[in-house]
């Protein structure tokens, strides 16, 4: 498929047909041993995001204090119970995405807002960096209007930041959140279980500063 292909979502009648059968997922962490799978424990709440390659961006959130749990998959699409190598495609609409469990006393959505905006450049399209390709757009997927409400007020406020620095508007897409299908065993936690390998995650440099009380959120 030519790249410039890859570079739109796919339209009605042109999205692979996919599976009924879900992807089987180890039931530990590869890291700190938690639950991958609902239920989760009490106090948890889920966030869904979409940096990139997701090797990379699920390590800045496994890092993160107050994170329960991680796994990457696939959200935002249309193929039910996709495959990497479909979602590479450009034939399924999803983005490679990190679904992301935390204590919500410890951290809150904001702080994971500033943790996903920071890590990449929010202003590229269906890129990030060399990678090229619907799966690798920026994305926030909400489980709550309270999720929804933070989200587009964190990159407001993001925003102004940016194009004060020279970046262009940020791309970010934003909606509800669907279906999170769990990529490949392999997939998770790869570069815990392959450390030499390579997956370049950059962000712009500039900083999330969050507003007075968002920090709470």
């Amino acid at each position: 498929m030519r790249w410039h292909a890859k570079l739109r979502l796919p339209g009605p009648g042109e999205a692979l047909p996919g599976r009924c059968e879900a992807m089987p997922v180890v039931s530990r962490h590869f890291v700190n041993g938690a639950t991958m799978t609902p239920p989760f424990p009490e106090g948890c709440e889920c966030a869904v995001f979409g940096l990139g390659c997701f090797w990379g961006a699920e390590r800045r959130f496994w890092l993160t204090p107050g994170v329960y749990s991680t796994a990457v998959g696939y959200a935002g699409g249309s193929t039910p119970n996709p495959s990497y190598e479909e979602v590479c495609s450009g034939l399924t609409g999803h983005t490679e995405a990190v679904l992301v469990v935390h204590d919500a006393a410890v951290v809150s959505y904001a702080e994971l807002l500033k943790v996903f905006l920071e890590a990449h450049d929010p202003t590229q399209g269906m890129r990030q960096g060399n990678d090229l390709g619907t799966q690798y757009r920026s994305a926030i997927y909400t489980y709550s209007q309270a999720q929804l409400d933070t989200a587009r007020s964190v990159l407001e406020v993001y925003q102004g930041a940016l194009l004060s620095a020279g970046y262009g508007d940020i791309t970010t897409e934003i909606a509800a959140a669907g279906d999170f299908y769990y990529a490949e065993n392999y997939h998770q936690q790869y570069l815990a279980k392959m450390p030499n390998e390579y997956c370049r995650l950059d962000g712009t440099g500039v900083a999330c500063t969050l507003e007075p009380g968002a920090a709470q959120e």
